[in-house]
């Protein structure tokens, strides 16, 4: 993943605690009105660590009495609050002391997400952790620049805009970036104004609640940041139909998109939505070879697959194929899997059991409807949930490993004959949240971009993210962006205001 960042990385190991684990971890409470509580209901669920399957912690098992205090310290803070109408400038200083305190604990949060989701801790230090602060940094710089614009409007009148934040925000966030997602959210609402009540993913609940802890460290005001724990069944969906939540902004599966849509539409609240994807990756005969193999590696098995944007349809031309798919099965094959502590492992263990034998029950789909299988399949003998990255080739594109979202470290290789194929075929399905174009004609690559129906295009590379550059889908991928400029049009509604100067 090609981000920018601030923050340096470490390669050391940190001691480890009486538990036997690297850092010591506490039971999980919510975030409520500035109070760390247990459910109203006192009920606890265990967090798992993927890569050994043991228990870590418990954490508070939220539900709607929950949901409904949170949400009423939501609309406190918003109503009558300092946090709304504090100087900007002010608010930009919470959030840019917020990000220097991401930093400054950048080893602990890259440990918590590691144990809590599975992923690689050279992963976490380099890129998850690195990359929220730069999004708090980047949003901090935003806050004094939200404003209107003066309008040449007929008659003895002067017409001025007022951008104003939405009010109280709910905010649903899934388990494969943790914390990267509660930044894409939190730093444009907080930017703005708004006030949040943020649900993590029952499986990685950890590190959002350490971040909680110090964005009330850098000065965010009580009931500006609320966090409630749980199922998406209770918790989610509370959020969803509550008729004091003013906008809902959700990140996960695009069928769970579909239920917060209908949920909303009682109260119309504004959605924004980044969903599902099955992204193509069109690599043609004249591409930078080995460049090529290195992205289509990025691009299906960073974070072990589990990415909504995955190049998870790789497209190879037939002139190339065979040379191609050799190298690329050599590659995968010498991947190092592994205990995600290990600053050496490339691939970690998937989020959870039901990820494991969702993504193993796709592997098996694909070999029984003739895919041809060069290497991979699950880990055998460990206690976590590990699969090894999982090459298919000869792919038919109306195959069910072609078509639906697996989530998982699994490639479905396609060979094509020209543009006009490559193009048709990556655009044949219900997903656009990205796409990815190798070739060295400049022509070629440009012409592809314009007519892949994706949200975000890449040439010559995969997985280039900017807090600065605006990132969303196309079709069932969901609407609205995040990240940029454009984040901040989720978070603010305008006001139109008509003066009469005759």
């Amino acid at each position: 993943m090609a981000v920018k960042t601030r923050a340096k990385t470490s390669s050391k190991k940190a001691p480890k605690s009486s538990s036997g684990l690297p850092i010591k971890i506490r039971p999980g409470k919510m975030l409520i009105d500035g109070k760390w509580v247990n459910s109203v209901s006192g009920k606890t669920l265990e967090t798992i660590n993927p890569a050994t399957g043991k228990v870590l912690t418990n954490i508070a098992q939220g539900g709607r009495r929950d949901v409904d205090l949170a949400v009423k310290a939501a609309r406190k803070a918003f109503e009558s609050g300092p946090w709304p109408e504090m100087d900007a400038r002010d608010r930009g200083r919470i959030l840019a002391k917020a990000a220097g305190l991401i930093e400054a604990n950048l080893e602990e949060l890259a440990m918590l997400e590691t144990l809590d989701n599975g992923k690689p801790i050279r992963e976490t230090r380099a890129v998850d952790v690195p990359y929220t602060a730069d999004t708090f940094f980047y949003y901090a710089g935003w806050a004094d620049k939200i404003h209107g614009e003066t309008i040449p409007v007929r008659g003895n009148m002067f017409n001025y805009t007022l951008r104003e934040p939405v009010g109280v925000v709910a905010q649903i966030i899934p388990w494969n970036f943790p914390l990267m997602m509660a930044s894409w959210k939190l730093g444009p609402a907080l930017a703005c104004g708004n006030t949040v009540v943020l649900k993590p993913s029952k499986f990685t609940t950890l590190t959002c609640l350490r971040l909680g802890e110090l964005l009330m460290e850098a000065g965010l005001p009580k009931g500006v940041l609320n966090i409630v724990t749980g199922p998406g069944e209770t918790v989610g969906d509370a959020l969803a139909k509550h008729r004091d939540t003013d906008k809902i902004a959700f990140t996960g599966e695009t069928s769970t998109g579909r239920s917060i849509v209908r949920d909303s539409a009682e109260t119309l609240k504004r959605v924004s939505l980044e969903l599902g994807g099955k992204s193509p990756n069109i690599v043609f005969a004249d591409a930078d070879i080995e460049e090529a193999i290195k992205g289509a590696v990025t691009g299906i098995f960073f974070n072990q697959g589990e990415v909504c944007c995955a190049g998870s349809r790789l497209f190879v031309e037939r002139k190339i194929h065979d040379q191609f798919m050799d190298r690329l099965v050599e590659y995968a094959s010498k991947m190092r899997v592994g205990d995600p502590l290990n600053p050496r492992t490339e691939m970690g263990a998937l989020v959870s059991k039901a990820q494991f034998d969702k993504v193993t029950g796709y592997i098996e789909a694909g070999k029984e409807e003739g895919a041809e299988m060069r290497c991979g399949g699950e880990v055998k003998g460990t206690n976590g949930y590990f699969v090894r990255p999982t090459v298919f080739d000869n792919v038919k594109n109306n195959m069910k490993i072609a078509r639906e979202e697996i989530f998982g470290p699994v490639v479905a290789t396609i060979p094509f004959r020209n543009i006009d194929e490559a193009i048709k075929w990556g655009n044949q399905t219900p997903y656009g949240l990205a796409a990815a174009v190798w070739t060295k004609d400049i022509k070629k690559a440009h012409a592809a971009a314009a007519r892949l129906r994706a949200g975000t295009v890449w040439i010559n590379t995969f997985n280039a993210f900017d807090s600065g550059s605006p990132f969303g889908g196309y079709k069932q991928s969901g609407y609205g962006r995040e990240q940029g400029i454009h984040s901040l049009e989720s978070y603010t509604q305008i006001k139109s205001v008509w003066v009469n100067l005759g």
